[in-house]
């Protein structure tokens, strides 16, 4: 060996240099995880990093917000029950409380009055966080919210057994009746449960402030595995660092909401998911994963989409490890040539490239998330 010319080693050192540049992984991986974005957003998922693809595929736990993500979030007036006045006066009293709120639930009260409010019979309007709101109309001090701010006010009053969100209302610290609204289950919201379960997530969640009755029966016409109703923004960030803390080693969380309130929780999950189309600005601000079109059956897609990204991108890791391993042990021994080093850097390059470009397909995943 010592006898051969120096120029062999030199041959032999500059072969083995070209096979160990790792162009191919610098250059495929990125574009793996490129492609899985570029795929992403042709089905109208928008997924604002490399970083949040990989997070979404180690997903096994996802938590809904009820409002606008699973429900179509367009409120009706379904029932008015009042005490000790007329339906159209305590109905009246309810729209004139809401009238400075743009919160669904208010719009469905006011679309349901359906007359012109004369905002001069307004006055000292205070929205109250999590329990309503409080006003003063024609001098009488008006009560609108749910069952703690009634508790809060220490107004006795009767609980309604409806199935709804029901809107207490109280008059001068008196029970006045009550208002019950609907919101309609969205109609692709059971297929996207379902699919989440054929996806392998091992667990769903549906958080809410609406009262227990409307969340068991959500709950329970979607299949979900868990529910927590009644929360504040407050106890949902609390639910979801419980969550955090039950869930096992190496698996994300996700969370679903589309509220401005759903903003902090967003920020605190491990990939944080919006409604692009009606959500809140601060929403998708605050989100990782965002859905141009409210498709929570888009979810499950997504997540196929990222599991399959990593898969092109662990292949691509093995098959140029795997290459260049076996030529530089050929270069070391001088059995490899130099087209054989170009082959292992270029050659290998070029055809893990090309195996990258399958993570911009999607028609085959869609198609398997249709049936």
């Amino acid at each position: 060996i010592t006898q051969q010319p120096f120029s062999t080693w030199i041959y032999r050192a500059l072969t083995f240099l070209v096979i160990s540049c790792p162009c191919a992984l610098v250059i495929s991986i990125p574009l793996s995880f490129f492609g899985g974005i570029g795929g992403a957003s042709k089905i109208g998922v928008l997924v604002k990093g490399s970083n949040y693809l990989e997070a979404l595929a180690n997903t096994e736990v996802v938590v809904f917000d009820k409002t606008g993500t699973l429900t179509k979030g367009s409120f009706a007036v379904s029932e008015i029950h009042p005490v000790g006045m007329e339906e159209a006066q305590l109905l009246e009293l309810a729209a004139y409380a809401e009238d400075y709120s743009n919160h669904p639930i208010s719009l469905s009260i006011k679309n349901a009055y359906g007359q012109k409010i004369d905002n001069s019979r307004v006055s000292d309007v205070q929205e109250i966080a999590g329990h309503g709101v409080q006003a003063v109309i024609d001098g009488k001090t008006i009560l609108a919210g749910n069952t703690k701010l009634m508790e809060k006010e220490h107004i006795k009053y009767t609980p309604s057994s409806a199935v709804g969100t029901v809107v207490y209302l109280a008059c001068d610290g008196k029970y006045a009746g009550c208002i019950v609204i609907e919101d309609e289950i969205k109609a692709d919201a059971p297929a996207a449960i379902k699919l989440l379960k054929s996806a392998g997530i091992r667990k769903t969640v549906m958080l809410t402030g609406d009262a227990e009755p409307v969340a068991k029966a959500v709950s329970a016409e979607l299949g979900l595995d868990e529910y927590h109703a009644g929360l504040l923004p407050g106890d949902k960030v609390d639910q979801i660092e419980t969550l955090l803390a039950a869930k096992r080693p190496k698996e994300n969380l996700a969370f679903v909401g589309d509220g401005i309130n759903d903003a902090p929780v967003l920020s605190r999950a491990d990939v944080g998911i919006a409604m692009g189309a009606l959500g809140s600005d601060a929403a998708i601000e605050a989100a990782d994963v965002v859905l141009m079109d409210d498709d929570p059956a888009k979810i499950a897609l997504a997540m196929r989409i990222a599991r399959r990204t990593l898969r092109i991108v662990y292949q691509n890791i093995v098959f140029a490890l795997a290459i260049k391993f076996a030529c530089l042990v050929l270069g070391a021994i001088g059995m490899a040539s130099m087209w054989t080093a170009i082959f292992a850097d270029v050659g290998v390059m070029v055809l893990a490239v090309l195996n990258a470009t399958r993570a911009l397909y999607t028609k085959d995943l869609a198609k398997k998330n249709e049936q």
